[in-house]
């Protein structure tokens, strides 16, 4: 029953910008694509704008 329960409080869930990252990390091919990837993230890929 709590199994469940917790299964949809997950689902529910919103991911975290460190989630965010981690999964496009995750998804790199190469070491050359990883570390592309790294420098969109240190420039700003995933943080929130501003207007």
């Amino acid at each position: 029953m709590f199994e469940s329960m917790k299964k949809f409080v997950s689902a529910l869930r919103v991911p975290s910008r460190a989630d965010l990252e981690r999964a496009y990390l995750d998804s790199a091919f190469d070491r050359v694509d990883l570390e592309n990837r790294q420098r969109q993230i240190d420039r700003g890929l995933f943080r929130e704008r501003y207007i």
